[in-house]
């Protein structure tokens, strides 16, 4: 990371300062000085693979920096991004493309470099390089801030990066999915061949199975809660029942207590087949608190 300096209130994002400098100049004047209609040359640069909402913010912002701001954008080609990024989900020609449809863009400068130098400022008569705070690291492999000699002369704009939104979050998104995309582009009409899958058949039948246990998972929830309504429904009605107990119609309260009473009571009038409806011998097993006589 490039030492901290004391820089001009001109280089904080949000001045709107115009440039007075020989338009035809390669130098890195100061645009502060330059003639009122030439606009400040702004450059941004990245690799925008699946170019998103967090890319255009920042390009935004990299606009705005002046009230008269000419936007160059850079963008690296395949072989270098691959080199020291990784490998990318759009090819060179589609990630310039994406930018080049961008409103906030000027001008799109394919085959980017991966440090800036002074000797691309001056070819491109850039006057400051927009990017977020964050270091990145150059090709040396001392781990550099690719930025380091543009924040040491003061021609670096910071950009604030968007919360919740990179090319790294999509992707993983799409890799904790994987199986649903893949049944999703399979039913799309799209071949095994193409999406590189060996196994077509046993992932069709996870999927399907997946979709089976989720529907069964649901009957389930239903059934439950018809049961627990019927059980409900069911206890309250044998609560409230009044039955003969010692020669007296009693009405159980409603407790436990008094379902399992209830419970012996008709056990008891099965062996008598219902004949003697007055329930004798069981004050020993009957609590008279569970009942009330009605």
């Amino acid at each position: 990371m490039a030492e901290a300096k004391a820089k001009d209130s001109s280089t904080s994002i949000g001045n709107h300062s115009n440039s007075n400098s020989n338009p035809n100049s390669n130098s890195m004047a100061d645009p502060t000085s330059s003639q009122e209609d030439r606009p400040v040359r702004v450059y941004a640069d990245g690799i925008y693979d699946l170019f998103h909402s967090g890319h255009a913010r920042s390009l935004e912002q990299a606009k705005k920096s002046f009230l008269n701001t000419y936007l160059l954008v850079g963008c690296c080609n395949d072989e270098t991004t691959h080199k020291y990024k990784g490998k990318t989900v759009m090819t060179e020609s589609e990630r310039y493309e994406s930018l080049r449809h961008c409103k906030w863009v000027d001008e799109v400068i394919p085959d980017a470099p991966w440090v800036i130098s002074q000797e691309f400022l001056d070819k491109h008569n850039i006057d400051y390089v927009a990017h977020d705070s964050l270091p990145y690291a150059d090709a040396s492999g001392a781990a550099n801030d690719v930025y380091e000699f543009v924040k040491k002369i003061g021609k670096f704009k910071e950009t604030k990066r968007t919360e919740g939104i990179s090319t790294s979050d999509i992707i993983m998104r799409i890799v904790k999915d994987y199986n649903q995309y893949v049944m999703r582009n399979l039913d799309r009409g799209y071949t095994r061949k193409e999406l590189g899958v060996s196994y077509e058949k046993r992932l069709r039948v996870n999927m399907r199975l997946k979709k089976l246990q989720e529907k069964v998972k649901e009957q389930q929830e239903k059934v439950g809660e018809k049961n627990s309504r019927c059980v409900g429904m069911k206890n309250e009605s044998r609560q409230n029942e009044v039955v003969w107990l010692n020669g007296k119609r009693r009405r159980f309260n409603k407790s436990r207590k008094s379902t399992k009473a209830l419970q012996k009571i008709r056990l008891h009038e099965s062996f008598t087949k219902g004949k003697d409806l007055q329930v004798r011998n069981l004050e020993a097993d009957v609590d008279e608190s569970l009942v009330k006589e009605v």
